[in-house]
């Protein structure tokens, strides 16, 4: 009904069709209770709301700075070095006066930020660990990113394999094949905040001598470009991953 496009998308038509697919499905999930994955899916959404909201703190008295001061900071924002640059202007006039009231209630902000960002790790760190994911054995995740990757990634075994885990977290690449030419594109769909979590792993990868650095050298040596690299290692990241998954659900359910 909804094919035909004469009638308006209401709440009863989207759930008769929900109803229709559902039972034509034969691979439906069981809902379950929430458990300690949620757990995880909280608080690393908390930590990264937090650290986006730091960053915003530290761009705006960044701006302000630099009208402050020539250049402003040139290295990254700290609170001592901001309150330092700040003790040395003179308030000449209200717009400085009032440039740096602002700048000082952005310091406070963000070095309270910087204490709950903090108390933030400990307690993901905690979190992950009565989780019992293995994760963290991996090279490059930690556990604020062992904490995104349970945390969405959810049940894992509703992924028969580790391709369809792939797909989900993006690292798969698109076909676009034409005619009798194969080519692949970068996949921008799937789970963005998963496929982020295996980015950092595999940046993480390349600083240091290792599977990963060697893998990421072969693809290069292969004619790969370098984002091209990247990608094959971030899908080679996910694969571990998946069977790292698997082994904790398995464990799981013989304890």
């Amino acid at each position: 009904m909804l094919d035909t496009e004469r009638s308006q998308k209401t709440d009863p038509n989207d759930a008769r069709s929900v109803a229709i697919a559902a039972l034509r499905s034969d691979r439906l999930a069981r809902v379950r209770p929430d458990d300690h994955t949620r757990v995880l899916r909280l608080l690393a959404k908390r930590h990264r709301d937090m650290a986006r909201l730091r960053n915003k703190h530290c761009t705006r008295l960044h701006a302000l700075l630099c009208e402050l001061e020539p250049g402003g900071i040139s290295t990254e924002i700290i609170v001592n070095k901001a309150n330092q640059l700040l003790e040395r202007v003179e308030t000449a006039n209200e717009v400085i006066r009032h440039r740096v009231i602002i700048a000082r209630e952005l310091v406070d902000d963000i070095a309270r930020l910087d204490t709950t960002l903090k108390t933030s790790k400990q307690r993901i760190r905690t979190a992950v660990s009565a989780s019992g994911t293995s994760l963290c054995e991996i090279r490059g995740i930690g556990p604020i990113c062992a904490a995104i990757i349970v945390g969405y990634t959810g049940d894992v075994t509703r992924f028969p394999t580790k391709g369809h885990y792939a797909t989900y977290n993006a690292t798969a690449p698109i076909e676009v094949s034409s005619a009798n030419k194969t080519r692949h594109r970068l996949n921008l769909r799937g789970n963005r905040k998963l496929n982020h979590a295996i980015h950092i792993a595999a940046v993480s990868q390349l600083r240091y001598p290792g599977e990963g650095r060697d893998y990421y050298e072969k693809k290069k040596a292969e004619g790969k470009t370098t984002k091209e690299a990247i990608r094959a290692l971030k899908r080679r990241i996910s694969d571990v991953v998946y069977r790292h998954l698997v082994s904790d659900a398995q464990r799981t359910a013989t304890d």
